[in-house]
């Protein structure tokens, strides 16, 4: 698990992982599960108002290095996530979905004192879909979304918008999908913007951008088109409300006998190794759902690196980083696993499970 990239299915740097983002491929996945502002971990943050300045480096270099088709699963509580989600739309991230960790009720060891908590007992987490906002140069000098850049550089042809139709050989898909501004629009696939392109450098008004050009020198081709898309792997039967406990079986890691937070005073051998270790069944689901073989997929706050451990039983590169010489010890020794089982028996095959 050296610096060899290219070869490597899993790197893991002992140190802050702000000295290294540069240094890293492009990601097509980001999982992030850093501060949660309830001193989870050491350096986590004594409240929620502390996370803004804690994930503002983070964000903008994640901004700075994401493709265009670069997904974010970003983990935290309900209330962290929504101070830090303002700070994620201002950086580029395009809000998806809310997917909620349901731990069940053995999660509070059953009953709790209500006098004391005054609120509903919490087994939850959360984690966030995000993806990156695709903006597009136009012919005359716009930067637009990708809904807004299709009309108008259909309309710069001059033509009428009805003429997309003929141009993409349906009878009305193109003008009510493809290039309208309301809800009906979604995302068209790559052969039909090749087809408009086509049908404008041919049919309208002469100009020395070509229509819809992605660098405005050559014509946008339907593989060049589908690679600003972000991944999506859809599995029937998969929501977003994951109703899973806790961990409390074997792949939970114990027995440092360190403490694994602030609160924790007196660790035993049963105590666990990492105060929030996610299961990796649901890391599998993640890097499964938002990459593709090969992607490469970064956890820029390892903890025990399980996000990066799903990623290489699925064939993808996973690039984490650790501060903590105990969380980074565990974890490397994790990854070793991982990419032998990959080696041995290839990818992950959930219909195996």
């Amino acid at each position: 698990m050296g610096k060899d990239y290219d070869n490597d299915l899993a790197f893991m740097h002992h140190g802050n992982v702000s000295e290294e983002y540069s240094q890293w491929p492009a990601p097509d996945l980001i999982i992030s599960d850093g501060a949660y502002g309830v001193r989870g971990f050491r350096g986590d943050t004594a409240d929620t108002s502390g996370l803004i300045d804690w994930y503002k480096p983070h964000l903008l270099e994640w901004s700075k290095r994401a493709k265009p088709s670069t997904s974010l699963w970003f983990w935290n509580t309900e209330v962290g996530w929504a101070t830090v989600h303002p700070q994620l739309l201002a950086t580029g991230w395009e809000y998806v979905q809310l997917a909620i960790w349901d731990k069940g009720l053995a999660h509070i060891a059953g009953n709790v004192n209500g006098n004391t908590i005054r609120q509903l007992p919490v087994v939850t987490e959360v984690s966030a879909l995000y993806r990156r906002k695709v903006y597009l140069k136009t012919g005359d000098g716009q930067t637009l979304d990708a809904k807004h850049w299709l009309r108008a550089e259909w309309q710069r042809s001059g033509m009428p918008l009805n003429s997309a139709n003929k141009a993409c050989g349906v009878n009305n898909a193109a003008t009510r999908k493809y290039l309208t501004l309301d809800s009906l629009w979604y995302w068209p696939p790559g052969e039909a913007v090749e087809k408009m392109s086509d049908f404008c450098n041919k049919n309208g008004q002469v100009t020395s951008w070509p229509y819809f050009s992605l660098d405005g020198k050559t014509k946008v081709t339907a593989e060049s088109w589908d690679r600003l898309r972000a991944v999506w792997n859809h599995r029937n039967g998969i929501t977003n409300v994951w109703n899973r406990p806790p961990l409390a079986d074997s792949e939970r890691l114990r027995g440092t006998m360190e403490r694994s937070a602030p609160r924790t005073y007196k660790p035993s051998k049963f105590s666990a190794a990492h105060l929030n270790q996610k299961p990796l069944d649901l890391m599998l689901t993640q890097v499964a759902a938002t990459t593709k073989i090969g992607n490469v997929v970064w956890e820029p706050f390892g903890g025990l690196a399980s996000a990066s451990v799903a990623s290489v039983l699925l064939g993808r590169h996973a690039f984490a980083a650790e501060t903590d010489d105990t969380f980074f010890k565990l974890a490397t020794e994790r990854l070793a696993e991982a990419v032998e089982a990959y080696k041995r028996n290839g990818t992950y095959n959930f219909s195996n499970k």
